[in-house]
């Protein structure tokens, strides 16, 4: 029982990281209608960003405290994702209102492309360590209720609380501001909302720093995990099951599908791989989403489209 609560803890806590990269799609497409292939490159962009001008800040500015560079190098690195909100906004979308979604998809394709090529210019392409000072070092739980405790990995567990947390705070900025009310009139009709003074311009800046936000915040957990190194972009990828079982437009959604496909692919690899081999898990999460588009197409909390004629 110990090792299957070792096992559930280990999906949920994958999950969250999941669902917040899976935020970066829902927040772009609830504010654009554009489904945004770009989101893994932004992650890798971001993490490789905060990598270099972590190792770079001390070394120009002298400055002792890894605390310090740390939360310079954040500040540079969100701050560079807003710039590139705004490129994209000016140079891509901005010229792009109005248009076919599959011509917006293609422009985000084309992004994702982009910031490939931009990150391994701007900040190389070895693998780099982000080290925020999350402790690494396992402990043991419930050991009074399990004999030998479950083992849990603490940087697992501040990951999660940080995912947690932020995608609590992005629902609220939906819910309850007059900013998000505003992406969701833009997602619903772009033109209904310039013709009741919505700044379109403004409102897609503003939501792609936000995905640039979560992009980083990602990218910063993923790295201290793995490293940055481009197979995080892959791993990104991993989002889209998520989404297309929570909904395209469904921030709790995105947490749900999260969750389900954490815990379903570290469950099937352990009690369900072995009799495959190994491997279920890289390919689990499509199968599962696979098998919720041929029965319910727009997901778990996604809106059901309705074509009268």
């Amino acid at each position: 029982m110990g090792f299957f609560i070792e096992t559930l803890i280990g999906g949920l806590m994958a999950g969250m990281l999941y669902a917040l990269i899976a935020l970066g799609f829902v927040l772009i497409f609830k504010a654009s209608g554009v489904f945004n292939f770009a989101q893994g490159a932004m992650v890798l962009f971001a993490a490789l960003a905060m990598a270099r001008f972590a190792e770079w800040i001390p070394q120009l500015t002298g400055i002792d405290s890894k605390l310090a560079a740390n939360t310079l190098a954040f500040i540079g690195a969100m701050a560079l994702m807003v710039v590139v909100a705004w490129l994209i906004e000016r140079l891509v979308l901005g010229k792009l209102v109005n248009q076919e979604g599959i011509t917006l998809l293609m422009a985000t394709l084309g992004i994702a492309y982009f910031l490939d090529g931009a990150g391994q210019t701007l900040f190389g392409n070895d693998i780099y360590k982000i080290d925020v000072g999350m402790p690494k070092d396992p402990i043991f739980l419930f050991e009074n209720l399990f004999q030998g405790g479950v083992l849990v990995n603490q940087e697992d567990i501040y990951a999660a609380l940080i995912a947690a947390a932020l995608v609590a705070l992005l629902s609220l900025f939906f819910q309850k501001t007059g900013t998000g009310r505003a992406l969701r009139a833009v997602a619903d009709d772009h033109q209904a909302a310039q013709s009741i003074g919505i700044p379109l311009s403004r409102i897609w800046v503003i939501v792609w720093s936000v995905a640039g936000f979560v992009a980083l915040v990602a990218g910063i957990i993923w790295g201290s995990k793995l490293g940055v190194q481009f197979s995080l972009s892959i791993v990104a990828l991993k989002a889209l099951p998520v989404i297309i079982l929570g909904g395209l437009t469904s921030v709790p959604g995105a947490i749900i599908g999260g969750l389900i496909i954490g815990v379903g692919e570290k469950l099937s690899e352990v009690y369900i791989g072995p009799m495959f081999g190994g491997g279920i898990e890289i390919w689990f999460a499509y199968v599962l989403a696979l098998a919720f588009l041929l029965v319910r197409p727009q997901g778990l909390f996604g809106e059901k489209i309705i074509d009268r004629v």
